[in-house]
């Protein structure tokens, strides 16, 4: 008997439009490329998604940034992993095993933001989902972009993430 990996992403989807993307392979996919560019195993992490549309988001925005209006995508790290010094590598989760991964965090992305977005740069929605997911997971992982320093260190990790699923540079 082969035993099966389970998902790295565990994602509930509110917004039925998500289903249409294939949605739980891109995550799972998506998250994976950030962890494998740092080199982390991801049959060792468990990352929460939300899957919904503008509404909600804009809601869970308002609620935990104080920005009452829709963005892409927000993550909530299961804890603070941020660099002593910007530009610096966060301190990386130990991770732990199939049976019993280390949760890095949620995730909720917006359908129609998205789709916006991937129409306005006349990008495929799949690869622009691709990109937020690895730069939600960086963030749970403790990548930031307020700093210069911290965005070109985030951004190339993006980019090596992009370039090893087969992907255009996004900020090209």
């Amino acid at each position: 008997m082969t035993a099966t990996m389970a998902p790295l992403v565990d994602i509930v989807i509110e917004d039925p439009r998500w289903s249409d993307l294939d949605l739980e392979p891109l995550a799972d996919r998506a998250a994976g490329a950030a962890l494998a560019v740092l080199g982390m195993p991801a049959d060792g992490f468990e990352i929460s998604l939300l899957a919904c549309d503008d509404a909600r988001i804009a809601v869970l925005n308002a609620d935990f940034r104080g920005k009452a209006q829709a963005t892409n995508v927000l993550s909530w790290p299961s804890e603070e992993r941020g660099a002593e010094e910007p530009g610096g590598a966060p301190r990386t989760p130990e991770g732990g095993t199939p049976d019993d991964p280390e949760e890095l965090g949620d995730i909720a992305i917006a359908w129609d933001t998205c789709a916006r977005e991937a129409e306005a740069a006349g990008t495929p929605m799949a690869d622009h989902v691709t990109h937020l997911l690895i730069h939600a997971t960086l963030h749970l992982l403790g990548y930031d972009h307020v700093t210069d320093p911290d965005a070109e260190l985030m951004e190339g990790l993006e980019v090596r993430a992009m370039a090893a699923l087969g992907l255009a540079n996004p900020y090209a």
